[in-house]
């Protein structure tokens, strides 16, 4: 079983993903982009900036997703494997490139391996707004709030053209609301 949790910046991941600990400690957790000893060097390349081209920056997450499924995804396709962000994220994120094309390249990245259960945590703007008032902001969340908006439809839009098995959860509910409805998602398929 590969679990994907998804959701723009302050839709409370974290704070699930530290709760699923808890309920799957058999579970092995990873995260994109970075789950991998290359993966980590290919994260720092992008973030950093090294790439100057944003389809150079494409290819760096795209080459850390390959090695993620890989490494870890088919290695332990045996087990329970609950990833933080997956190829969603990745086609949501590359917003200047056309979706279809991404899913395409991402296909083949993943060699057609695809999560078996996705959760999107998704935010009202009015709840992000309130979120993003009560932190400091890094560089993606200064973009502002029409952007991650944006990002989170392309997010909707992704998983529905996938066809994956997934549930999308108001993410202004109660933690404990939210983490019963990821277990009960979990635990039905």
């Amino acid at each position: 079983m590969y679990v994907v949790i998804e959701g723009i910046d302050t839709a409370g991941k974290s704070t699930q993903l530290e709760l699923l600990k808890k309920k799957f400690p058999k579970a092995t957790f990873t995260k994109e982009p970075g789950g991998t000893p290359i993966g980590i060097k290919l994260r720092e390349m992008a973030l950093g900036g090294e790439a100057k081209s944003k389809i150079a920056e494409m290819f760096l997450f795209l080459a850390d997703r390959a090695e993620h499924i890989e490494e870890v995804i088919k290695n332990n396709e045996n087990k329970i494997v609950i990833s933080d962000r997956s190829m969603i994220s990745g086609i949501a994120y590359a917003n200047q490139l056309d979706i279809d094309k991404l899913v395409e390249l991402n296909l083949i990245a993943t060699d057609n391996t695809l999560p078996t259960h996705v959760i999107l945590l998704e935010l009202t703007p009015k709840e992000l707004k309130y979120r993003l008032s009560l932190k400091d902001n890094d560089s993606i969340e200064l973009r502002g709030i029409d952007y991650l908006i944006n990002i989170q439809n392309r997010m909707k839009e992704t998983i529905k053209k996938l066809n994956i098995n997934h549930i999308f959860i108001d993410a202004s509910l109660k933690i404990e609301e939210i983490e019963k409805k990821i277990e009960d998602f979990i635990n039905a398929n």
